[in-house]
C-alpha cells in the first residue's frame, strides 16, 4: 500500500498555527487538496492567504466550528471547491491552566466543548458525506476504506498534570471518542485514529522556551530520545494514518513523544 495522499481532499482544523498549520502544509507538499480551517481569520490570511489565492489545491475557511452552522458551511465550501472530502484532521485544540479546587473555574466545560465536541460534530458531518460519496462508487469489487479521520490528541490524556486538569480530561475524552467512533464507522469503511504527541517545537513552544532554559532542559531530560520533536514528525504520522497504507488500522492512538510516556512521569524515586 502507498503512503500517498496525492489527489485526496483534506480538511484540517486548527490550521492557522502550530501543529495544524504544519499538517496542512505537509499535505499540500504531498499533493493533496487542503482546506485550512480556523477561527483566527487574520492568522489564516497571514499564513496561507497568498497561497490560497494562487494555488488551486489550497483553500482557507474562517469560522467558529463550535457552531453547527459553521460546520455545515465548512463542508459546503469544501465540496464546492473540490467536489469531495477524503480526510479530516481534527487539529483544533486549546490549552489553558486549571485551578482544580475552584468551583468557579469553567475550563473543563470550555475545553470539552472546544477540544471534544467540535471534533465530534465535525466528524459526524464529514462521515455522512464520506458515506454518500461511497454510494456513488460503481465498482462492486471495491471494498477498501472510503475515508479517514485523524484526531490530534496529547500524552496529557495519560499523564497527571493538576494544573492542566481540563486539558487532560478533554484529551482523554478525545481518545475514547476516537475508539468509539472507529467501531461505529468501521462498517461504513471509515477509519478513525488519533496521534497523541508530547513536546513539539511549535511557534508557541519556541516562544515559551526562548527565555526559559530550565523548561527546555526539563523537557529534554524527560524524553528518552533527548530532544523536542519537529512539527513535521507529527505530520508524517498523520499522513500515514490518512493514507491507504493504514487501510487496516482503526481505533488506534499513535504516540509521538520520543518515549516520554515510557518513563516515570513524576520522576520520584521508587525507594
Amino acid at each position: 500500500m502507498s503512503f500517498s495522499i496525492a489527489g485526496k481532499t483534506a480538511i484540517v482544523t486548527g490550521a492557522a498555527n502550530g501543529v495544524g498549520l504544519a499538517i496542512g502544509r505537509h499535505f499540500i507538499s504531498q499533493g493533496a487538496n487542503v482546506v485550512f480551517a480556523d477561527m483566527d481569520e487574520d492568522a489564516l490570511q497571514r499564513e496561507m492567504g497568498d497561497l490560497a489565492a494562487k494555488e488551486e489545491n489550497v483553500r482557507i475557511f474562517a469560522g467558529d466550528l463550535r457552531k453547527k452552522l459553521t460546520i455545515a458551511n465548512l463542508l459546503s465550501a469544501t465540496i464546492d471547491a473540490f467536489d469531495r472530502v477524503d480526510i479530516l484532521v481534527n487539529a483544533s485544540r486549546q490549552v489553558v491552566s486549571t485551578d482544580p479546587l475552584s468551583v468557579d473555574d469553567n475550563s473543563v466545560e470550555e475545553l470539552l466543548q472546544q477540544n471534544l465536541m467540535t471534533g465530534l460534530r465535525l466528524s459526524q458531518a464529514i462521515a455522512r458525506r464520506m458515506i454518500k460519496q461511497s454510494e456513488q462508487i460503481k465498482d462492486e469489487d471495491f471494498h477498501g476504506p472510503i475515508g479517514s479521520i485523524v484526531n490530534i490528541s496529547s500524552i496529557a490524556a495519560r499523564r497527571t498534570h493538576p494544573d492542566l486538569l481540563a486539558y487532560s480530561i478533554s484529551c482523554a475524552a478525545l481518545d475514547q471518542m476516537t475508539r468509539s467512533m472507529a467501531v461505529a464507522l468501521a462498517g461504513k469503511r471509515i477509519r478513525v485514529n488519533a496521534v497523541a504527541f508530547g513536546s513539539v517545537m511549535s511557534a508557541s513552544l519556541k516562544e515559551k522556551l526562548k527565555d526559559d532554559d530550565e523548561m527546555r532542559e526539563a523537557i529534554i531530560d524527560g524524553t528518552p530520545l533527548h530532544r523536542i520533536a519537529s512539527p513535521n514528525e507529527v505530520s508524517d504520522a498523520v499522513q500515514y494514518l490518512a493514507s491507504d497504507a493504514a487501510g487496516f488500522v482503526t481505533g488506534q492512538i499513535i504516540t509521538v513523544d520520543g518515549g516520554r510516556t515510557l518513563i516515570d512521569p513524576t520522576a520520584v524515586s521508587a525507594h
